[in-house]
């Protein structure tokens, strides 16, 4: 299966599809803790402070201050971010899978015919394991069947729709109210600090540009995902891109570093992920010579969001863990690091999980 789709069928689960109520991945739930003491800089006044705080802080610090030996010239301080369960939310089923699949069942009654054909009617149906079954194949189908013949403007401005009455079951909340709030204050500090701050992720580059500058005050210039091939055209003298439904760039794995130099052209001074598929970003980053920086997030909150790290279908982290311990990456907590997870969450409702 192609990309996120890849990635994402394998950890979805038919409550997506209904829209009903999710519950929490087992994981590696851990007994409610409550939160510690806010953190004394008011930049990143989201984040408990810990150990992991004051090592990103200290970094920052040494790199941008002229008098220090590691210091870094503006132009250099590249920051690189993954998106799902780096920013936002990714469980039970990443949010443009969500998306793909509820344009489906849209789209549905002008295509009786998707009764009868894969792997429509497996979604239609509720089907999972038909869906995965269909590889491939039924991704491409469906990505020329939703996506093909759109223009770039009329494809933004679907999302731009969906995002503005789409909500998670499980939180009751919508999906650009999810973003992590520590890490949109850490883009916040390092933007104040000279960084330049990108998003490279597996999901399409069209489908995060629409929220990125409004979720993360990351520009579209500045996000790095999946590609499909356009065509040129004019109508009427206009000018137009339209999709389809040919894959250009599947951004994952070891194609995340390649994307990096060709569209920046730097090594990244800072790199931040989740999940195993983001290893060779942060190996790339760590690298280069000089002071360089990676961290993962690991998902151990079960109350607030999620706990799922070694055995997760989708996002799993594993030989992360291990690497991180071996080469000094920092390793976030998200119950024990962050003091509020979702954007605009008061500190009660995060402490008692609602």
């Amino acid at each position: 299966m192609i990309g996120w789709m890849r990635r994402c069928w394998t950890g979805l689960t038919v409550v997506v599809l209904c829209a009903c109520t999710s519950t929490p991945h087992a994981g590696s739930a851990q007994a409610a803790r409550p939160a510690r003491a806010p953190s004394g800089n008011s930049t990143m006044a989201s984040w408990n402070d810990t150990p992991a705080e004051r090592s990103i802080i200290d970094f920052v610090t040494r790199v941008t201050t002229p008098e220090s030996k590691d210091f870094v010239p503006r132009a250099e301080r590249i920051a690189v971010f993954n998106l799902d369960g780096t920013l936002w939310v990714e469980q039970p089923a990443s949010v443009q899978l969500v998306f793909t699949l509820q344009r489906v069942k849209t789209l549905a009654p002008h295509h009786p015919e998707w009764k009868r054909q894969e792997p429509f009617r497996s979604i239609l149906r509720g089907n999972l394991k038909g869906v995965a079954s269909s590889g491939d194949a039924g991704a491409m189908k469906l990505l020329a069947a939703i996506h093909a013949g759109l223009t770039t403007d009329s494809f933004a401005s679907i999302v731009h729709d969906w995002f503005d009455t789409a909500s998670d079951p499980r939180f009751n909340r919508p999906y650009t109210s999810l973003a992590y709030q520590p890490m949109v204050d850490l883009l916040t500090y390092l933007r104040a600090n000279g960084f330049k701050t990108y998003i490279v992720a597996p999901e399409s580059v069209e489908f995060m540009r629409t929220i990125s500058q409004r979720m993360y005050g990351v520009p579209p210039d500045e996000v790095i995902g999946s590609t499909v091939r356009y065509q040129y055209g004019l109508v009427n003298g206009v000018a137009s891109l339209t999709r389809t439904a040919q894959i250009d760039t599947i951004n994952e794995g070891t194609l995340k570093p390649q994307t990096i130099q060709a569209v920046i052209g730097r090594r990244p001074l800072m790199a931040f992920g989740s999940s195993d598929d983001d290893l060779p970003m942060l190996e790339w980053t760590t690298s280069g010579d000089g002071p360089r920086f990676a961290a993962l997030v690991h998902h151990t909150d079960a109350q607030r969001e999620y706990a799922y790290d070694r055995t997760a279908r989708s996002g799993k982290l594993d030989k992360g863990l291990e690497e991180a311990n071996v080469k000094g990456w920092l390793i976030v907590d998200m119950k024990d690091d962050w003091r509020t997870v979702f954007k605009g969450e008061t500190d009660g409702a995060a402490a008692a999980g609602k």
